[in-house]
């Protein structure tokens, strides 16, 4: 039981109605329960947040501004319903009286339903063999921006076309400079992820990946070296997806590029420039009012970007930022790519 919601309690609401009891649980942990007391908003009108909401009790009224247009009591047959779900939001909820109510990722909601209803939780082995803490990974992958993103199909033959490896402590699953050939996930164990640099020769440590965690994905959309080392800090399994797999079933249908003049207007109306070469590429020319990210770095610092910015990304040939740009939809930045880099723009 998950603050005060179960699955038998969620079962009574729709579409939940429909899922299957082990898609239920594993939702459970992306529900936020929550409470209001009277005259408290739940939401606005013309809310647009991608979540919805359902009354577990008490009464809210539903309004436009002062005119009450009608109202949802806990327990009956119109609270197993989302609340006002149509975006931006028709009118606004007002508690009338002590209310508890839940709320969860739309469309967290929607690819879980989808994917529970094309069978992706029969393929192979995933389904019966994975339990604990082994069992996360793949509920993580799917929670991730990356599959909300992609049709269901392709979600399907990921699944299907994934090679389980098992490796020891310390072993070297990439390398920096090698070339790339293989996507990863973890599926139970830790890896470290390492660089070597210039000024340093020594290694350093950039971060600790765990189970869901994804990488490789750099050197496959780049056509270039491996940009870090990974290597096993336990013993663990990892998912693996080939190359051309990768960039048929989930590269291809999440990256958009713009034509130079479409990426000039993107940023216009509001984007953002993001130049994720070296900083001696970006000191000796970039767009005017780009950010500096090195692909190297983006993972580590994507603390420094703004989630409600749209980002341009670009490099000198399209092939880094795409790289990034995968990188970003992953997670959940909305971005595009400014097609044939820099190297077929006038600045």
């Amino acid at each position: 039981m998950i603050k005060g919601m179960d699955v038998a309690l969620l079962g009574n609401f729709s579409p939940f109605n429909a899922l299957k009891s082990t898609n239920l649980d594993k939702l459970l942990d992306d529900i936020e329960v929550l409470q209001a007391t009277q005259g408290q908003v739940l939401f606005n009108k013309d809310d647009t947040e991608k979540r919805s909401i359902y009354l577990l009790s008490g009464t809210i009224s539903l309004r436009d501004g002062d005119q009450v247009l009608g109202s949802v009591v806990g327990g009956t047959d119109e609270a197993r319903n989302p609340i006002a779900p149509a975006l931006p939001r028709q009118q606004s909820a007002v508690a009338m009286d002590n209310v508890r109510y839940f709320s969860i990722d739309s469309e967290l909601l929607d690819v879980t339903l989808t994917l529970d209803q094309t069978g992706i939780y029969e393929v192979g082995d995933f389904g019966t063999e994975l339990n604990g803490a082994e069992g996360d990974w793949m509920s993580a992958l799917l929670r991730t921006k990356t599959f909300q993103l992609i049709p269901p199909q392709n979600i399907q033959m990921i699944f299907m076309r994934m090679k389980r490896v098992d490796f020891k402590a310390g072993h070297v699953v990439i390398r920096q400079g090698s070339n790339g050939d293989h996507f990863y996930i973890i599926r139970s164990g830790r890896c470290m992820v390492t660089r070597e640099t210039p000024a340093n020769k020594e290694n350093i440590d950039l971060a600790e990946l765990g189970v869901g965690a994804t990488f490789g994905e750099e050197a496959l959309i780049s056509n270039e070296a491996r940009n870090a080392t990974i290597t096993m800090q336990t013993d663990g399994t990892l998912m693996q997806l080939g190359r051309d797999d990768f960039q048929a079933l989930l590269n291809e249908p999440m990256i958009l590029s713009l034509n130079h003049d479409d990426a000039d207007e993107a940023v216009a109306q509001g984007g953002h420039w993001l130049d994720v070469r070296v900083p001696s590429e970006f000191r000796a020319f970039s767009k005017a009012n780009a950010t500096n990210l090195p692909l190297y770095l983006l993972r580590h610092k994507l603390d420094i970007l703004d989630r409600k910015t749209p980002y341009v990304v670009y490099c000198d040939t399209g092939r880094r930022s795409s790289a990034a740009a995968f990188i970003l939809k992953q997670r959940g930045f909305e971005t595009a790519v400014l097609k044939g880099g820099l190297n077929r723009s006038e600045l």
